[in-house]
């Protein structure tokens, strides 16, 4: 059996190990599994012959030995806060702090800090100074230019400028932290990794950016941190060129001045190959949490995927809200069937399994082993999306392949159920991709009993904001739910998703979801405030009042009462909730939706505008 990989001195001179390679230190508990980035990242680094050691979750407040223990290593230190963005993981939408940490043992809060990249680093390089450190995961990709931080409500610096780190590998980083690790093992110093692709960087002179990037790499000057300080329409302007991008497999370097010092960003590596994924998710993964966590309680992250498989990476879906392309990239690298099957195989000789797979998908459930037709075509595609605001008539969507995996895993022997957790991309089916046939047989075959699909609005021009199809998809696939489970005798529920405040939303947008929800029948359960996270579209609309794509001005409810005003509206089905409701409304001049939502107009308390204050008559 394979062991995991040591975090801790007596573990690694266990294993004869004077000195490490490889430090990797994470704001996660380790999790030895290939759902989570630093497993993937150690055992990569293993498979190609280096020593990895990790300091999971280390206490940042002592006299900081957790940082010590295993000293310098031989080549680099690798950090990250996690699979979460520190703050997002520590706060609510409404700025509140979270109670609880579902990467942590026992669920408990408190073990990693805020800005947990930030922090690791700045200990890291006071400690050993000599020694590089290396800034990866979604923290550090996301944060790697000039972004706005919702929980200072600010506009930070690129990550590279707060931190002494020497180098950012941002995105999925497999394949360029083994070229670094390659170049400082052939004595070669960090300086010379800013020629890698999929890197950022910062240098005093300016003119080495212009020799690193070569004459054949087009570059871009974003406007500077400065001028992005003054003006949120830089800002804007920035973003979309970011966004641009991000979504091409042949891109430009980027370069932002932050005072007297340039960030600068290659382009990132290729979409990986079959073959490359494969032998990514084929690594020797225990597939258990480290045994030291046993007597502190379950992990619920690990909890939530044991039994579940991921088939691809990627998404080409553009929702203005989610990293995952800005993150994983918009093209969809997928895994080969023989290696999905081989991971089924694994996970039934497993003494735990009792037959069920809880997913079998990846950041959407139903975009594996989709990509252009004309691979050229792709090449040179800005496009945000290959579903919006129209399908590309050059994207193959045909759910076939999804089908014939789907009938392969559920007949294993050993496999009793398999279910389909991961969100559908409805706007990806038609009659004749087999789309709604692949919708059928998830409905059919893969639901426990409740089907959950993510409309977030039913608004067209919110809608529009978001990169969401129009709200007449969620009505058809309700419509065929219906037929479906009719059709096969059963009583299972499709759950809709939404989500409140997002930039462009007003109250009577709010309003109107709550009639169309009460006309459908809803009592909503899955819904969420908009909560601004780095690097996003939605996130620059909220802090500059502008969408980057048009530059046209949007609305934002910015106030926690205005927030709060919204979000109430999910809840127009609770009585105690009513008069709030009717109050905000009447504030609003949306009174036209009163009478939709409630009763009889007996309820209703009237109200009349006196200087800004509202009293009942």
């Amino acid at each position: 059996m394979s062991h995991f990989l040591p975090i801790t001195l007596d573990e690694m001179k266990r294993l004869g190990w004077e000195q490490a390679d490889v430090v990797l230190v994470t704001g996660d508990a380790y999790i030895d599994h290939p759902s989570f980035g630093t497993a993937v990242i150690g055992r990569t680094l293993e498979k190609a012959g280096y020593r990895v050691a990790i300091i999971p979750q280390p206490n940042w407040r002592d006299d900081l030995r957790d940082f010590r223990k295993f000293g310098a290593p031989r080549l680099f230190f690798g950090v990250t806060s996690g699979a979460m963005d520190s703050m997002v993981n520590h706060y609510t939408a409404a700025r509140r702090l979270r109670h609880d940490d579902a990467y942590t043992p026992g669920g408990q809060a408190g073990f990693r800090p805020d800005r947990a990249t930030y922090v690791y680093s700045r200990i890291l390089k006071q400690l050993y100074p000599n020694t590089p450190v290396v800034m990866a995961g979604i923290e550090a990709s996301m944060r790697r230019l000039a972004h706005y931080d919702y929980w200072d409500d600010r506009l930070f610096p690129s990550i590279l400028v707060d931190t002494p780190s020497d180098l950012l590998n941002y995105g999925m980083g497999e394949r360029t932290t083994l070229k670094i690790a390659r170049l400082l093992d052939e004595g070669l110093p960090i300086e010379a990794c800013r020629q890698l692709p999929q890197v950022a960087y910062r240098v005093k002179d300016k003119g080495e950016i212009h020799k690193l990037a070569g004459s054949s790499v087009e570059t871009i000057e974003l406007h500077s941190f400065e001028e992005c300080i003054a003006s949120k329409r830089a800002e804007a302007e920035n973003y979309h060129i970011i966004e641009r991008e991000s979504n091409k497999i042949e891109a430009a370097t980027l370069v932002q001045q932050h005072g007297d010092e340039w960030v600068v960003i290659n382009p990132p590596e290729p979409p990986m190959t079959s073959e490359e994924i494969d032998d990514s998710f084929d690594l020797p993964y225990i597939r258990l949490p480290h045994p030291k966590y046993k007597k502190r309680g379950a992990i619920p992250a690990f909890d939530m995927i044991r039994w579940s498989i991921n088939t691809h990476r990627g998404c080409f879906g553009g929702c203005s809200f989610c990293t995952i392309s800005a993150h994983q990239g918009k093209q969809i690298a997928s895994r080969s069937e023989e290696s999905i099957m081989r991971e089924v195989e694994t996970l039934t000789h497993d003494p735990d399994f009792h037959g069920v797979i809880s997913d079998l998908g990846g950041p959407s459930a139903n975009m594996w082993k989709m990509k252009g037709k004309n691979p050229d075509r792709c090449r040179k595609c800005a496009r945000y999306s290959c579903s919006m605001p129209s399908m590309c008539d050059n994207l193959d969507s045909d759910h076939q392949p999804m089908l014939t995996l789907l009938q392969r895993v559920s007949g294993h022997p050993a496999v009793k159920h398999l279910y389909v957790g991961s969100g559908i991309r409805c706007d990806l089916f038609s009659d004749t991709n087999h789309g709604w046939e692949y919708f059928r047989q998830v409905v059919v075959h893969h639901t426990s009993g409740r089907l959950k699909v993510a409309p977030e609005h039913t608004s067209a021009h919110v809608l529009s904001l978001m990169r969401k199809p129009s709200f007449d998809l969620f009505k058809e696939t309700k419509r065929r739910f219906a037929t479906i489970c009719k059709q096969a005798g059963l009583k299972y529920q499709l759950i809709p998703y939404f989500i409140s405040s997002h930039p462009g939303c007003r109250l009577e947008d709010m309003a109107d979801l709550a009639v169309q929800m009460k006309q459908l029948g809803y009592r909503l359960e899955q819904i969420q405030d908009f909560t601004p996270t780095p690097m996003t579209l939605s996130t620059e609309m909220y802090y500059t009042g502008i969408d980057p794509s048009t530059m046209q001005p949007v609305y934002v409810a910015t106030t926690p009462e205005a927030k709060a005003d919204q979000r109430r509206l999910f809840f127009f089905y609770k009585r105690e909730m009513q008069q709030d409701i009717i109050k905000s409304l009447r504030r609003a001049g949306c009174t036209q939706y009163i009478g939709k939502l409630f009763e009889t107009s007996q309820q209703i308390p009237q109200y009349k505008v006196d200087h800004g204050k509202h009293r009942k008559k």
